[in-house]
C-alpha cells in the first residue's frame, strides 16, 4: 500500500469516491475522529457506543471495522442488532498499514464509520491526516486502543474506554 500525501490527493476523483451526503444530512454531522480507549474490566461503554453505530447504521453506507490480526465476533454482531449487511470487516492487515487504509477509507466517503484497532499512539502527521480525511469523506472515524500505562494525557481526541469481548 502507498502512501500519498492528502495535497496530491484529490478526493473528488476518486472512482471510489462518494462524497454526496445522504438525505437530511449535513457537513457539520461527520468528519470527526475519535479515540475510545478500551479496557475489559469496565463494559459500561459499549453500550454508549452501540445506539450511534445503529443510528450510523441506517444510512446508506457501510461500516467499515479496520482490526488487524483479530476477527469480528458474529453472533456479537447478531446480539448487538448492528445491520449486517452494511458491515466491512479487513482483519487481515498489517498493522503497519492500518492507519494508511484508515485514511484512503475515510476519504472516499463510502462508510458513514471506520473503527480501527490501533495498539500504538498515532504521530501528529498521522492525526492531522486522519483528520482531514475524515472532513473531506464526511465520515466518522473511531481509533480502538487497548488501555497502557504509557497513554498518557498527551491525546488529541476525546477518549473513552470500551469492553473489547466484541472478539473471539
Amino acid at each position: 500500500m502507498r502512501t500519498q500525501p492528502l495535497s496530491a490527493y484529490n478526493a473528488q476523483q476518486s472512482t471510489f469516491s462518494n462524497n454526496s451526503l445522504p438525505a437530511g444530512a449535513s457537513a457539520c454531522c461527520g468528519g470527526i475522529i475519535s479515540e475510545i480507549v478500551y479496557n475489559a474490566d469496565q463494559p459500561n461503554v459499549t453500550h454508549l457506543l452501540l445506539p450511534f453505530l445503529h443510528q450510523l447504521g441506517t444510512q446508506s453506507r457501510w461500516l467499515l471495522w479496520l482490526s488487524p490480526q483479530q476477527k469480528l465476533s458474529r453472533p456479537w454482531l447478531q446480539q448487538s442488532g448492528l445491520p449486517l449487511d452494511k458491515i466491512v470487516q479487513l482483519h487481515h492487515i498489517s498493522p503497519k498499514l492500518t492507519v494508511d487504509a484508515m485514511e484512503k477509507a475515510l476519504l472516499t466517503g463510502n462508510y458513514s464509520v471506520v473503527l480501527c484497532w490501533l495498539a500504538q499512539d498515532l504521530t501528529e502527521e498521522e492525526r492531522v491526516r486522519l483528520r482531514q480525511a475524515a472532513q473531506a469523506g464526511n465520515t466518522f472515524g473511531f481509533i480502538m486502543r487497548p488501555e497502557s500505562s504509557h497513554n498518557g494525557s498527551h491525546r488529541l481526541f476525546p477518549s473513552l474506554k470500551i469492553h473489547s469481548t466484541l472478539y473471539h
